[in-house]
């Protein structure tokens, strides 16, 4: 089954998820994912309609079970005027039929992790979309506790670029989401609002610690009214409890 342990070296390949897929794409969903598809949703998957989608398989697997799918990618194409992220893109808004990649789902069985399966799929979808001449960018979403995922993302340079509140609604509770970005085909802006965020708090911690360093120097020989903040560097009165956000905190936060 797929959750055993492996006993035997694996031989990873990759191809397209096809209708035999079926059965075993609804489970490994239902064994990774807190949230219930539709069968809907699978029909679409394994039939491509208006999805992409990339599987892989153990060739070594044992059991007959060597074009059975151990790992899987999801991808949907979406017009760049009409997501999300258009305030993040660099492209010529009067030509409509420019697009997007938005990634709906990726796993991997958990006796395959750690083998690089994961990367590998996404970059099957990062390849599909640098090779669509008007697609833009690759994005998706990813819950704002699963770590090992937003680590992933980010070795791969995708950007995270929002942190959206309430994003997901799971057993009756609300969990924020990162939004991240991998751009294709020039379609990086040259000065997105995060880099503009970015550079105004840099400004602005800076002027604050020049005139914090000149306060510090004039009051350093009368009994202290501050105290440094040990996380951020600044200056805060003793008398409040509230911490400075770091810089991490701040842009996880845009």
């Amino acid at each position: 089954m797929l959750n055993l342990k492996l006993s035997h070296n694996p031989l990873i390949q990759y191809r397209p998820i096809r209708t035999s897929d079926l059965e075993v794409l609804e489970k490994i969903h239902g064994d990774l994912f807190p949230i219930r598809y539709e069968s809907e949703f699978f029909q679409n998957v394994v039939n491509g309609r208006d999805i992409v989608s990339w599987g892989a398989v153990d060739r070594n697997r044992p059991n007959e079970q060597s074009d059975e799918l151990i790992g899987f990618v999801t991808a949907r194409t979406v017009l760049a005027k009409d997501s999300d992220i258009e305030e993040f893109l660099r492209y010529d808004s009067s030509r409509s039929e420019q697009t997007l990649i938005y990634i709906l789902t990726l796993g991997v069985a958990d006796s395959y992790r750690n083998l690089g399966i994961a990367s590998s799929l996404i970059r099957e979808v990062i390849k599909y979309a640098s090779n669509i001449p008007i697609c833009r960018a690759v994005y998706l979403h990813v819950i704002s506790y699963n770590n090992p995922a937003i680590y992933l993302y980010k070795k791969m340079s995708f950007q995270c670029v929002r942190r959206l509140s309430a994003f997901y609604f799971i057993n009756g509770q609300h969990y924020d989401a990162y939004l991240f970005i991998y751009y294709v085909n020039g379609g990086r802006s040259p000065c997105s609002p995060l880099e503009l965020i970015k550079l105004i708090v840099t400004g602005a911690k800076s002027g604050f610690r020049m005139v914090a360093a000149k306060l510090w120097r004039k009051e350093d020989r009368k009994p202290s009214k501050w105290s440094k903040c040990k996380e951020s560097g600044s200056l805060l009165p003793t008398k409040h409890n509230k911490r400075m956000p770091t810089e991490g905190a701040l842009s996880q936060f845009v």
